[in-house]
């Protein structure tokens, strides 16, 4: 396989694709619906919630980490999740602005 060349597109094209890829598994997005519904969680209680294995929510988790979607709080043996509101907030105006593009009414296309 190819080499993606993401070093083509544009920071924005790069940023975009980067989120929806991320949308782009159900149990990342029931881990941040969980989240958004209790606050934050231990990974223990997302293992008991979405019933994946502890190993499989943990790479998740690191996914949703990497794009700075969620943050986490060392909490004895345990790492305790939440959104990051800040990086949410930012990650819903680039998708926004991407998604509230319309073609033209009076563009006939194809």
């Amino acid at each position: 396989m190819g080499l993606a060349k993401t070093e083509i597109f544009t920071d924005q094209q790069n940023e975009i694709s980067q989120y929806a890829k991320v949308f782009g598994h159900p149990a990342r997005v029931a881990i941040l619906q969980h989240l958004f519904k209790t606050d934050s969680c231990v990974c223990g209680d997302l293992v008991t919630e979405i019933g994946l294995a502890q190993p499989t929510i943990s790479q998740h988790l690191k996914e949703l980490k990497y794009l700075g979607l969620i943050k986490g709080n060392v909490e004895g043996t345990s790492v305790c999740y939440c959104i990051n509101t800040e990086n949410w907030i930012k990650m819903k105006e680039i998708m926004s602005k991407f998604l509230d593009q319309d073609i033209p009414k009076d563009k006939d296309c194809c």
